[in-house]
Order: structure tokens, then C-alpha cells, then sequence
């Protein structure tokens, strides 16, 4: 695999208006001898964005005065860097996949209840991998023998969101297309999907996006696509034979929430009219003490609800803790979103409720 596989030709693809467009793309030494770090520096001119080339390693001079002021630094800036060693040994992500790897970290969108708040250390810088070659050749080490073995690529990034800057994801789809029991998985709140009809796919990648009730995804989701440009996505995906799934999350009690989740229904109902290999993934909402915190500080005008007394604690299996609902509220939850699915995609798979 080489990055003249996806040498990128602009005039290939008519690019939206509203991509994200970082106000500056960095690259490090590392990352700029790597053929594939060569490869998205190719993308990001064809944007008219000039790339700067680091003279070290390490990602600098992106703190403010103020956590506001870092904030909005970080999120305009694209980093590329190789993935260190670390990531080289792949964690087991259930429920979604068996593995999970990355080939990015960091999201441009501004979701106010952002699950990598707290969960990724330093700024929240989006950093794309130059080295991408070696980090698929090294998901073939994880890969099962006697069954099919399942990777999740958005644990610390919305690779779509990024994708017309970086052109890895299809990269990834190409890769999985060629293995006999390796599945790739995605999920995302973006929509430009052109970029990835009609690549060899065989199957082998389920496409994802998440949706939410109306008031959570129109206030909530900074810098995303609609709910229904991200549903079009998915059709458009579906009828090019990729499996595809619906991810609701994170599925919240707010006011008079049985009425704007079943309005979510009813429009995935009316775009997804069509016959596909769909699934469903439903997680609510949770927060940590340490991602509230940041959180506050990142949206300090959000409404979203942190408060901790209508809510009990969980912990992990390494202690930590977390917030999620009260035991009646998620049943009651669970009950109702159950029933749009069996009502509305009586042939969809629920894969999980967390």
C-alpha cells in the first residue's frame, strides 16, 4: 500500500462549502518522512492551506491565555504526527468491536457533551497519522483464526470529518476490502460520503452515523452536519451495498423527550425507505467527574445537564466512576426506543443498549 493509491485529484470531487477548514495544519518531521504524511499534505494544499513543518516531534504553542483561548486554538488546528508505539497495541473496545485502532485523534466538531472530554490528555488538538501503512499492517496481528474479528475506528476521532483532508478512512475501507475476516466499522456526524462510493469495499466496512432528538443535535452539535444531511449520507452509502448502522448518542431524558425521539423516527422511516443490512447501537448519556469539568469549562454556557443529583454512580473496572440515569428512567428509556425500532425497522439488529 502506497500513497500513490489515492493520489488525490480535486477536480475528482465537487467539496462542500461547510468542510472543515483548519486555520493551520502542522507537520512533524516524523510524519513529513512518511510517504502517507506526504500524501495528506497533498490534500490539504489542494484547500489552499499551507502547511508549516515543525522543526521537533512535538506539538507546541497551542495554549491561550485563557482554557477558552486554548480551546479554540486546538480545534482550529490540524496536526500531523505519527502514532506512537503505544498504539501499536490494541485495546479490546466492547460492545462495539473486538479492537479498536486509530487513525486520527481529536474531532472538529463542538459537541457540548463531547465523550473525549477528559478521556485524551493536553489540548484538543486534531491529530491525523502520517504512518498509517504501518498502523493497518499491524490490526493483521490482532486478527482471529477461526472467526470473524471486528475493528472500531472513531474511538478518538470522527474520521469523516477529517476524511477530505486526509483521505485515510478510504485508505482503511480499501485495506479491510482485501481481508477474508476482518471488519471495519466507522460512525460519524458528518456527511460528504462521495468521497468513499463506489471503493472496493466487499462489505467488510459496516458505515455508521449517530443521531439524536431534534433539540440535542440542533443545539448541541456544533460544526456537524443535519441529522437529515447525515441520514442522506447513509441512504447514499446503503445503496452503494456497504452495511450500514444508526448509532443513537447519547440518548438523553430531556423534556418531553418521547416526542422528539419518535420525530427522529419518523425521519430515518421516511430516508432509509430502502432494503439494507442496518443495525442499531443505543447509548445514553454519562459524564465523569473529570469530563464535567472540562466540559464546564470548554461550554460554559451549555445547557446540557450535569447535575448529579437525578443520577447514580457507576464504576469501571478500574474504579472509576461515572454518572449515568437512574434505573427507572433508563428502563423507561430502553422501553421506548425498542419499540420505534421494532416499529419502524422490524428487520434491524439491536446490537447493544449501554
Amino acid at each position: 500500500m502506497t500513497a500513490s493509491h489515492t493520489k488525490l485529484n480535486p477536480v475528482d470531487l465537487e467539496f462542500p462549502t461547510n468542510l472543515w477548514r483548519p486555520k493551520q495544519v502542522l507537520i512533524t518531521p516524523a510524519a513529513d518522512a512518511e510517504d502517507w504524511g506526504q500524501q495528506i499534505i497533498e490534500r490539504v494544499k489542494s484547500f489552499d492551506i499551507r502547511v508549516k513543518k515543525l522543526t521537533q516531534n512535538k506539538i507546541t504553542g497551542l495554549r491561550g491565555n485563557t482554557e477558552r483561548e486554548t480551546y479554540a486554538i486546538a480545534k482550529n488546528t490540524l496536526a500531523i504526527v505519527n502514532a506512537p508505539p503505544s498504539q501499536f497495541k490494541l485495546t479490546p473496545i466492547p460492545p462495539s468491536a473486538d479492537w479498536q485502532f486509530h487513525l486520527a485523534q481529536g474531532c472538529p466538531a463542538h459537541c457540548q457533551y463531547c465523550y473525549l472530554a477528559g478521556s485524551l490528555s493536553g489540548v484538543p488538538v486534531v491529530k491525523a497519522y502520517g504512518n498509517l501503512p504501518q498502523i493497518l499492517a499491524n490490526t493483521s496481528n490482532y486478527e482471529q483464526q477461526d472467526r470473524d474479528t471486528t475493528y472500531e475506528v472513531s474511538c478518538y476521532s470522527d474520521p469523516l470529518g477529517i476524511e477530505h483532508l486526509t483521505g485515510s478512512l478510504a485508505e482503511c475501507i480499501r485495506y479491510f476490502g482485501t481481508r477474508k475476516q476482518a471488519y471495519l466499522r466507522w460512525v460519524s456526524k458528518f456527511d460528504f460520503v462521495d468521497q468513499l462510493i463506489g471503493l472496493p469495499h466487499n462489505g467488510h466496512t459496516r458505515c455508521r452515523i449517530s443521531v439524536n432528538a431534534n433539540p440535542i443535535s440542533r443545539y448541541m452539535e456544533g460544526g456537524t452536519a443535519t441529522v437529515a444531511q447525515r441520514l442522506q449520507a447513509l441512504r447514499k452509502l446503503a445503496l452503494d451495498g456497504y452495511p450500514v448502522g444508526i448509532v443513537i448518542a447519547p440518548i438523553m431524558a430531556i423534556a418531553d423527550w418521547q416526542r422528539y425521539y419518535s420525530n427522529l423516527f419518523e425521519l430515518m422511516a421516511q430516508t432509509l425507505d430502502i432494503e439494507c443490512d442496518l443495525t442499531f447501537e443505543l447509548i445514553t448519556h454519562r459524564f465523569t467527574p473529570k469530563s464535567k469539568e472540562v466540559l464546564q469549562t470548554w461550554y460554559p454556557n451549555s445547557k446540557l445537564d450535569l447535575a448529579i443529583e437525578n443520577r447514580r454512580q457507576k464504576r469501571n473496572k478500574f474504579g472509576g466512576i461515572k454518572y449515568v440515569y437512574q434505573k427507572d428512567t433508563m428502563s423507561e428509556l430502553k422501553e421506548s426506543i425498542a419499540t420505534q425500532i421494532k416499529l419502524n425497522f422490524p428487520d434491524a439488529k439491536i446490537l447493544y443498549w449501554t
